[in-house]
């Protein structure tokens, strides 16, 4: 059954979703949380971002709070690498940490794939060098499970496996939490734009690359039918990835879909901003706001960008 009342369920998604304003709300800030980590540890090429254990993410998301970020998009990085069989432990444990002590004064998505926990780095399960598909799909469901159990208030797929919306809505269904909202990146490029999230999350393939899952920059009719796909198999927001790249895309998705459609202004984007701001070519938060204001311009209903917490600063309104 199609659940509309999903992104009514709570007033972050409500204002998250509200059609006639650009509120703080839809601007979604990463967070990078990483096994054994016991301090803060720079992210080479991302501004103001580090990576974060335990403790220093439950700093930094209340400083977050403090400056009026309510929704973030958590990346955790498992310290032991398997082929399969992926614990979610760790994961679990961060997000009930956070869920006790902040609550519902968030809203937290989790980013789920395989590529931070697998030792070779691709967002599947292999055989040899081959997708094992169905094995993939099964370890999708169960992370998306977990960390729905966990407390992670929506389930963010990244992985561009086809069916793999399906598999997650369904086994959500299954459990009675079919309230737990799809965000999904569906329509994600393989782009030379991601170097330093990458390094933040662990997660470079250790070979080949991810062209043959990742959508052909060259193509328009695939990258909307790729979010069809996702709208069709039950995912209740669609991303573009990367934004800057993809401005054409969302208003096309949104008027074939219905759906609310985002915009995830990635790591080299963001950081290309900080770069021109060092050399004085830009100012970098007039920059950072004109990025915003276009993706909005262009249909974008929610922004992912590691400049989230700068919002209410830059002066975006509640």
């Amino acid at each position: 059954m199609k659940r509309l009342m999903r992104l009514r369920a709570s007033p972050h998604l409500r204002d998250l979703c509200a059609e006639t304003e650009f509120n703080r709300a839809q601007l979604i800030q990463p967070l990078f949380v990483v096994e054994g980590l016991e301090s803060e540890e720079p992210i080479p090429g991302l501004r103001d971002n580090v990576r974060h254990g335990g403790s220093s993410l439950l700093a930094q998301i209340e400083r977050d709070l403090a400056a009026g970020v309510t929704q973030f998009l958590l990346f955790p990085v498992p310290g032991q690498k398997k082929e399969k069989g992926f614990a979610h432990r760790f994961t679990a444990d961060t997000i009930g940490a956070i869920r006790r002590q902040f609550g519902d004064n968030l809203s937290l998505w989790i980013d789920t794939c395989l590529c931070s926990y697998t030792t070779h780095g691709h967002c599947a399960v292999l055989e040899g060098s081959r997708i094992d598909h169905q094995a993939t799909l099964d370890e999708m469901a169960n992370a998306a499970l977990a960390f729905a159990e966990a407390g992670a208030h929506g389930i963010s797929p990244s992985d561009m496996m086809d069916g793999r919306v399906a598999r997650i809505r369904a086994a959500l269904d299954e459990r009675g939490m079919d309230l737990v909202p799809v965000m999904s990146y569906s329509t994600k490029f393989a782009s030379n734009f991601y170097g330093p999230f990458r390094n933040a999350a662990d997660s470079a393939p250790q070979f080949g690359d991810r062209r043959h899952y990742q959508l052909d920059v060259r193509n328009r009719s695939g990258a909307i039918a790729a979010s069809i796909r996702c709208a069709e198999e039950g995912a209740d927001l669609l991303m573009v990835k990367p934004g800057g790249t993809s401005l054409d895309l969302i208003a096309p998705i949104s008027e074939r879909t219905g759906l609310p459609v985002g915009a995830y202004q990635v790591s080299g984007e963001y950081e290309g901003l900080s770069l021109l701001a060092e050399n004085g070519l830009v100012n970098f938060d007039e920059a950072l706001l004109e990025t915003w204001h276009v993706f909005k311009r262009a249909g974008a209903q929610f922004i992912i960008t590691y400049g989230a917490r700068e919002a209410r600063r830059l002066g975006i309104g509640r």
